[in-house]
């Protein structure tokens, strides 16, 4: 498997991982610079050489994936006989700067409502490296016309049309999924929050709309629902910044968008 191939898979799994590179080579080694390995918390693919070098990468590199170390290093190995090594000797005559770089799990992000603040936010989310869900109930707004324009997105865009219940998505996405909740239905945004709330596995929730909105679904969650306050306050609404206070589709996804990546910047991942 490539070293691509690799990241990739990662990715897919959700799992954090290191990207590890002979980054320069001076007289002889095993391996030229650019050689690659990907560590694991299990596994690891491709090769920088083997021997020392290898291994004492693939231990500090698990050291940062336990520590979700962000930054990345540079290693520096001798290898002559008359350095002292933790896996054995590699005598080769040359020196090799290895770099290690983190490779974190990508944050993922669920849109319920894909109308016109849904899809301004996710014009602005799109250019982020996450896992950006997309969730409707009408087939005519996940239309290619309206989803073209995030054809160059860096985050992953995932569709999901679901004309019945929209809440059943919720069981489906990766854990830790942030949920924002500005369907066009008041009913199905009731029932997306209730789910939600029943939902351990996803991170924090929002939700569109006005004080008067909030009010009666709050008292619904509790009464209908069997919700404590304390679970019902997993719900933050108003969403975005409380300064900016324009209501066009595109200064409210700014503000949504804004206010999700300082939380962002300031929560573990």
């Amino acid at each position: 498997m490539t070293w691509f191939a690799a990241v990739a898979r990662l990715r897919a799994r959700r799992e954090a991982g290191v990207l590890v590179t002979v980054a320069t080579v001076r007289g002889h080694a095993p391996r030229d610079a650019g050689a690659k390995l990907v560590v694991g918390q299990t596994e690891t693919w491709g090769s920088i050489g083997g021997g020392n070098v290898e291994a004492v990468a693939i231990d500090r590199a698990r050291e940062m994936i336990v520590a979700s170390k962000p930054e990345p290093e540079l290693i520096d190995f001798a290898l002559n006989d008359k350095v002292t090594n933790q896996h054995g000797v590699q005598c080769c005559g040359g020196t090799v700067s290895v770099l290690l770089e983190p490779l974190p799990v990508v944050r993922a992000v669920a849109i319920f409502g894909f109308g016109h603040v849904g899809m301004e936010l996710a014009r602005i989310l799109a250019r982020q490296d996450l896992d950006l869900h997309l969730v409707d109930s009408r087939a005519d707004i996940l239309t290619k016309e309206r989803l073209d324009v995030l054809a160059d997105a860096v985050a992953q865009v995932h569709v999901h049309h679901t004309p019945l219940l929209p809440e059943e998505v919720l069981e489906e996405l990766p854990h830790g999924t942030h949920i924002l909740v500005m369907t066009h239905d008041h009913a199905e945004d009731a029932a997306l929050c209730d789910a939600a709330l029943r939902s351990p596995h996803l991170g924090s929730i929002g939700l569109i709309g006005s004080a008067a909105k909030w009010a009666r679904f709050r008292r619904r969650l509790s009464i209908e629902g069997g919700h404590a306050e304390t679970t019902i306050d997993r719900i933050k609404t108003p969403i975005g910044l409380a300064d900016i206070t324009g209501k066009e589709p595109a200064t409210i996804a700014v503000s949504v968008a804004a206010d999700l990546l300082r939380m962002f910047e300031t929560e573990g991942l």
